[in-house]
């Protein structure tokens, strides 16, 4: 017996697919030198070899294989973390087991196993059916036929594995798993699909593509320099060398890598997990938040507060068996909810209608011994209704539960206090009244309706029973998202199936919407063209009564009046909405795997303050891989100009190409790294509206801060590789030109102390850049520095490894530079502190200086006042 249970645990876990070729460290590794900016480094190398110059040779390689090591390292890592979301997002399977129903991993199914399906669920296996109930099974996925297929156990008694269900139910029994599915032999043949690439990587691609054409024609640019001004040709190829890798930040492709790996791991920090990693990118230029209501908005804990019956509204407590067994019996008997005491399967809706039964002890189960049902109509989203019929001794009852508008059209008699009586005029206008009482109340109503002695389910000649009204309780924390959105520039819309009435009360709780104008109906929606629709939907923030149809025109017209929209749903109704949203938004608890598969993220809270703290951090994440990109790219283009100027200027080399390699893989590379997982405050990214889906890494001052701050460097490390020579031509009295400085720095001894100063003041320069470019808006003084730790250690080590190839003889033979006193380190230092000196002059322009009020507790105090505002922007 332990032998045979052994032997099943060892089959579990095969109903998966595989992933196809996965590539060897040596395929990872030479796929990392597949860059433009690789490309450069390796002529680079060679060139350095030609020349004899060993060490730089060396020191070029040593970069290319670290950074390559570096790459794969991420690339499994990053390879790691989608392994762990595909078993976080794999689908489940409900089966039955010994009589109870049971819910199970997908992955852990057996041949033989009995599978239940309903509308909403994907297909875990290939299944043989033995049961239908208008089962009907969307098949695209195998035939590209777009309509769903109808179940039968004739010829159609076949389901396989990643189809979905939209209608019906039914049962099978697994007859393949895994890579034995229809769907695995489909799999074998697009697992080389290749893989998806976000737009910032398009765009970093484009950059290396560009800093390549740079680099080939600064090269150019030197010879005919070196042709007019008659110097060396070898000279001038070392220079050449240098300059080309003073163009190229070695460290970026690395460092975008390691950003983009972490992100993943930081939004499922906040709840979310990301399916597809370009949606990360699109969070940050969300516009408008389409929301269901249920689950996201509320609670979802749906609870039974009132109920209309027998003539009168009634709280729920005041309900008794004797006096509403119908209306008590016939919500719990048209039902497919499940309670037991370990599980609670089902729809919330239906959920509260068996919580409603058992206040007064009436369980399905037992129920259902005595009304056994026979046939049923499963919900659909058209109808608005489900319908089921039960054998009541030796005659039949059926039960319809659904809108009660829907289920008052299909009515002609009404039960009151055990009699049947004609629903007349008076008595519609009755209920109806009813119904909009309890609506005010922000309640979703039900109705129930019967018919006896019926052969099969119907829906027509019903007698009405009552209407219940539940209610899910609001998340407190959803009325401070919708604030945070406002404030962010992020229009919240709810969409929902309830009554506008129902719709508007809970969104006016919310702050979603505050006058009844701001809401419309699926039927209003019917009424207007695609033009007047996109007009209308820009002042609109509530819909109610909805079908899945009208969803997805809501977003495709929110859409077209130039919004990026995330869509959030749960059901497989919402999956056609979410496919078309620019973010699909699934719940992790409550949504189908219809809906799950559908969305690019996945809400493991169902919680509707996660969006915002998604959406915050989306915009974090680009923000930091904005500043780590533009810190790499200002400290190249400073030393670019550094290298230029000289060679303007007829100089000797102010830099060796292991030095600028050492500092832009080295120096350079854990600062950058540092600003990429900067935490930032998630208020600061929600002061601000979204950005443009197109916007440049430049934009927003980009460009500006670049050359700024490139030149700034430049300048400061032309003022350290000139201090020598210059002060040596005062201490003597000499003449202070071009000709006497060129002299000098012909001079070995020279040249090396000054490139060393030159080195230094450059290296130690962009650690101080760093923490200034943590926030281009914020003074030093006022940073949480203890917020981003790795910033400090990343300075420390910064300053350690800078020493490093001045004070131990193996790194100053290596680099050819010169011990310095501690008199050289005190004036270097405080030169290369001089981009944090410019960080806080420019946050005394005007502008700066408003931006800062703007920000301060003081403004915020009087934002209900907007005349106290300006007056007092006006005295600060």
């Amino acid at each position: 017996m332990k032998q045979e249970t052994t032997s099943s645990n060892e089959l579990r876990g095969q109903n998966i697919l595989e992933d196809g070729h996965h590539k060897t460290l040596m395929e990872s590794f030479f796929e990392q030198l597949n860059d433009p900016l690789i490309f450069i480094l390796f002529i680079a190398a060679a060139i350095s070899m030609l020349l004899g110059e060993v060490s730089d040779t060396a020191i070029i390689l040593a970069v290319i294989l670290v950074n390559s090591i570096v790459g794969v390292v991420q690339e499994g890592k990053a390879q790691k973390a989608l392994e762990s979301l595909k078993q976080m997002t794999s689908p489940t399977a409900l089966i039955r087991q010994n009589g109870t129903l049971k819910e199970i991993p997908a992955r852990d199914l057996l041949p033989g196993d009995i599978v239940c399906l309903d509308a909403g669920r994907q297909v875990p296996a290939d299944l043989e059916l033995i049961s239908v109930n208008s089962l009907k099974i969307e098949e695209a996925a195998l035939t590209g036929e777009s309509v769903p297929v109808e179940k039968d156990l004739s010829q159609n008694n076949r389901a396989y594995m990643s189809t979905n269900v939209t209608y019906g139910r039914g049962e099978g029994m697994v007859t393949a798993i895994g890579m034995d599915t229809e769907i695995g032999k489909i799999a074998r043949l697009i697992n080389e699909a290749p893989t998806e690439t976000t737009p910032l990587q398009h765009r970093l691609a484009e950059l290396g593509k560009f800093l390549s054409i740079v680099s080939l024609l600064l090269c150019t640019l030197l010879f005919f320099i070196a042709i007019l001004q008659k110097r060396d040709i070898l000279e001038m190829l070392i220079t050449a060398i240098s300059l080309a890798v003073a163009a190229v930040p070695e460290g970026l492709p690395a460092i975008v890598t390691m950003v983009l790996a972490l992100s993943v791991s930081r939004m499922v920090k906040v709840n979310t997990i990301v399916k597809r990693l370009p949606s990360v990118e699109t969070l940050g230029c969300v516009s408008v938040v389409c929301s269901d209501k249920t689950g996201t908005l509320t609670q979802n804990k749906m609870t039974v507060t009132a109920c209309y019956t027998n003539g009168r509204i009634l709280d729920a407590a005041a309900l008794s068996p004797e006096q509403n067994g119908p209306l008590l019996e016939g919500f719990a008997l048209c039902n497919d909810a499940v309670i037991n005491s370990d599980d609670r399967l089902g729809d919330p809706t239906e959920l509260a209608l068996l919580d409603l039964a058992r206040r007064f002890y009436l369980e399905r189960p037992a129920l259902e011994r005595k009304f056994p049902r026979i046939q049923e109509l499963a919900f659909d989203s058209d109808r608005k209704m489900m319908t089921t019929l039960h054998r009541s001794g030796s005659s039949t009852v059926s039960y319809t539960k659904g809108s009660p508008d829907e289920i008052l059209k299909r009515c002609g008699t009404i039960l009151l206090n055990g009699k049947i009586v004609p629903l007349d005029t008076g008595k519609r206008r009755e209920i109806s009244q009813a119904m909009k009482i309890l609506s005010g109340r922000a309640l979703r109503l039900l109705a129930l309706g019967m018919k006896t002695g019926t052969n099969r389910p119907t829906e027509k000649g019903l007698t009405f029973v009552g209407t219940v009204g539940m209610m899910d309780p609001i998340r407190p924390e959803a009325v401070k998202a919708v604030r945070d959105f406002r404030r962010a520039g992020v229009k919240t819309v709810m969409i929902t199936g309830d009554r506008i009435d129902t719709a508007f009360a809970i969104a006016k709780e919310l702050g979603i919407a505050e006058r009844p104008e701001d809401c419309m109906t699926g039927a209003q929606i019917d009424g207007l063209t695609d033009k007047e629709f996109s007009q209308a939907v820009q002042k609109l923030s509530v819909f109610a009564m909805v079908s899945p149809e009208h969803k997805v025109r809501i977003v495709k017209a929110l859409k077209a009046s130039e919004k990026i929209v995330a869509m959030t749903g749960d059901g497989v109704n919402d999956a056609p909405s979410l496919k078309a949203a620019d973010v699909g938004v699934a719940m992790g608890i409550t949504g189908t795997d219809v809906a799950k598969n559908a969305a690019d993220l996945i809400l493991v809270d169902d919680n509707f303050a996660t969006i915002a703290k998604a959406i915050a951090e989306g915009r974090g994440i680009y923000e930091n891989i904005k500043k780590s990109v533009l810190f790499l790219l200002s400290s190249n283009f400073g030393e670019i100009i550094t290298m230029l100027t000289a060679i303007l200027l007829g100089l000797g080399s102010p830099l060796k190409p292991s030095h600028i390699l050492w500092i832009n893989l080295i120096t350079d590379s854990l600062p950058a790294l540092a600003l990429g997982v900067d935490p930032g405050d998630p208020r600061h990214f929600m002061n601000r509206p979204p950005r443009s889906r197109n916007e440049s890494l430049f934009a927003a001052g980009g460009l500006s801060c670049t050359l700024l701050y490139g030149i700034l460097i430049a300048f400061i490390s032309m003022t350290a590789f000139l201090q020598l020579p210059i002060s040596l031509l005062m201490a003597h009295g000499a003449s202070l030109n071009l000709e006497n400085l060129r002299l000098l720095l012909a001079a070995p001894e020279i040249l090396s102390r000054s490139q060393t100063y030159a080195f230094t003041v450059l290296g130690i320069s962009q650690l101080f850049h760093a923490i200034g470019m943590r926030d281009v808006e914020t003074s030093l003084f006022r940073m949480k520095h203890l917020n981003n730790r790795l910033m400090l250690a990343a300075f420390v080590i910064g300053l350690g490894l800078q020493g490093l190839v001045t004070e131990f003889p193996y790194f100053i033979q290596a680099f050819g530079t010169c011990h310095l006193k501690v008199r050289e380190w005190t004036q270097l230092i405080l030169l290369s502190a001089m981009p944090l000196v410019a960080h806080e002059l420019l946050l005394l322009s005007p502008g700066r200086i408003l931006q800062q009020f703007h920000k301060s507790k003081k403004y915020q105090k009087y934002t209900a006042n907007p005349t106290e505002v300006r007056s007092t922007a006006g005295r600060y």
